[in-house]
């Protein structure tokens, strides 16, 4: 398969968005939000329970909202397709689609999709796109693995 000429969303910035949503994935959901034990007692256990407050989840959802239009359908055919929905091949088809069906919040609809950080990932694998280079320096960025400035 060609690589598609554009995917709208600068390389640097979908990594940083797979990396928030693998940061999101990796967390439980809350098993006792009336929990009177502190951390220490529970051994630090609630760290891993999403919360209704989940900074992780606040900032990946303003990142998501930050997006353009295009690379916010960009962002919903890359998951379609890591998740098996639809082939690389019809990436332009799978984009429009995702602008068509598009009702309501983006961030929400992706957020509420388990394992969004590996579909996007394989999405982009699917259409030649390598990320882990963007990934390292995400990480690992003299900023401090702040999001990546937006244009």
């Amino acid at each position: 398969m060609e690589r598609p000429e554009s995917i709208d969303i600068p390389l640097d910035t979908l990594s940083y968005i797979i990396l928030k949503a693998r940061a999101f994935d990796a967390q439980a959901g809350v098993s006792d939000p009336d929990e009177a034990s502190n951390d220490t007692d529970d051994g630090f256990v609630s760290v891993l329970e999403g919360q209704s407050d989940d900074p992780t989840a606040e900032e990946l959802a303003d990142l998501i909202d930050s997006l353009s239009d295009d690379e916010r359908a960009s962002l919903v055919a890359l998951a379609w397709i890591g998740r098996g929905d639809y082939d690389p091949e019809d990436w332009e088809e799978v984009r429009q689609l995702a602008r068509e069906r598009r009702q309501g919040s983006t961030a929400r609809y992706l957020l509420e999709m388990p394992m969004l950080g590996d579909y996007l990932e394989e999405g982009a694998a699917a259409l030649g796109i390598n990320l882990t280079d963007e990934e390292t320096d995400a990480l690992y960025h003299e900023n401090g693995g702040e999001e990546p400035a937006r244009d």
